[in-house]
């Protein structure tokens, strides 16, 4: 089997390379491969659904003849795992460059480019490269050749950074280490959510979990369903004056809608992804407003109430000022503030929990909207 179509993170490895590159904002992927395997063309018609082109190629020359003259190419060792972060130091616009890590910090089947450095397995790459390269005996290895015709070149060298050795970087063809270095980057990957319920909580359950679920093939579609059930049967507790339970199991049911969204995004099922995100959110916010209005219908006092529709309304807000740029680890989220809505429940107090999680949320809502008024 070839190493690209070895399983990884529940798709095989070359899906998650290419999802890399689609990230990186790659329009196209030229895959150079010898010999095409039922499961590479499997895989490549997976990669094409995701609106990039894709070419196979056998020879450098072909190629130099698939790339605009002007394109910016970036190459990917065969057998190289890694994670947005490293990829995006390459992505950037420039001349040739090399990411590059010591010679004594590497293991075996590296290549090495001089000053006791080696090549980490990513390169930007002048697509003149490969016209120099074509012109060279077909017997060449093309991914070595290109590598020497770069530093020839005077090519940049980026170190790699020690925390991307830490999240799962590296280069190699063997099945077991290639399944151990997929268990790293799927944990690094999560942890990489920001917020201290998701650093703290959501990813230490996830880093448990999804490694136990994805060699199962445990469909996203059933974590997602026990976690909409458990949901639902919290909301149903909470609406019949059982506030502590009832809120507990949404707070659970949200970390399994989390969880269910960890494992699309690394099955690449963006469209359910999405919209367990939504639900991740929009459960906190049905047993918040539930829990307000089943405590006026107990005290007659409308404040838990308006301070459940007033912390929906801040929260929402606070999502649109966030956006998707990283966030500062004290900022809420939507379990952050079902957690503190749940200890006011706790102690029998719901106008002071929804009072503290309105109060959070206001303050995240400001502090986001500090941000946006900076930036230029």
């Amino acid at each position: 089997m070839l190493t690209a179509t070895l399983p990884f993170g529940g798709v095989t490895l070359i899906e998650y390379q290419a999802r890399l590159l689609i990230a990186a904002g790659a329009s196209q992927i030229v895959i150079l491969v010898a010999r095409l395997t039922p499961e590479l063309l499997g895989a490549i018609s997976r990669i094409g659904k995701r609106g990039v082109a894709v070419d196979t190629v056998r020879t450098a020359a072909e190629a130099a003849a698939k790339l605009h003259p002007l394109a910016r190419v970036l190459m990917l060792a065969d057998g190289l795992t890694t994670t947005e972060d490293v990829l995006a130091v390459l992505a950037r616009e420039g001349s040739d460059a090399l990411l590059v890590m010591p010679e004594d910090q590497a293991t075996g089947g590296y290549e090495r480019v001089g000053s006791g450095m080696v090549w980490a397995g990513v390169a930007r790459l002048d697509p003149a490269r490969l016209g120099e390269l074509a012109a060279m005996p077909r017997d060449y290895d093309v991914q070595s050749t290109l590598v020497r015709l770069a530093s020839q070149a005077r090519a940049v060298h980026v170190l790699l950074p020690q925390e991307a050795v830490r999240g799962g970087h590296g280069v190699g063809h063997a099945g077991a280490a290639l399944e151990a270095r997929g268990r790293t980057v799927m944990a690094a990957m999560i942890s990489g959510r920001n917020g201290w319920f998701e650093r703290f909580v959501t990813a230490p359950l996830a880093r448990a979990v999804i490694p136990l679920l994805v060699p199962r093939t445990v469909p996203v579609v059933a974590v997602a369903g026990g976690a909409g059930a458990i949901g639902v049967a919290g909301l149903a507790l909470t609406l019949f004056d059982q506030p502590v339970s009832g809120l507990l199991l949404a707070l659970l049911a949200t970390l399994g809608l989390s969880l269910a969204a960890a494992l699309a995004d690394l099955r690449d099922e963006s469209a359910s992804q999405r919209l367990l995100d939504l639900a991740a959110k929009l459960l906190p916010a049905g047993a918040a407003i539930l829990y307000g209005v089943q405590a006026t219908q107990f005290s007659g006092d409308r404040a838990a109430e308006i301070l459940g529709i007033g912390l929906v309304l801040l929260a929402v807000l606070g999502e649109r000022a966030l956006g998707t740029r990283p966030r500062r680890l004290w900022w809420g989220s939507a379990p952050a503030y079902l957690g503190c809505t749940w200890l006011g429940a706790l102690f029998a107090a719901p106008v002071t929990g929804l009072g503290l999680a309105a109060i959070y949320a206001a303050a995240t809502l400001t502090a986001a909207i500090e941000r946006l008024r900076r930036e230029p």
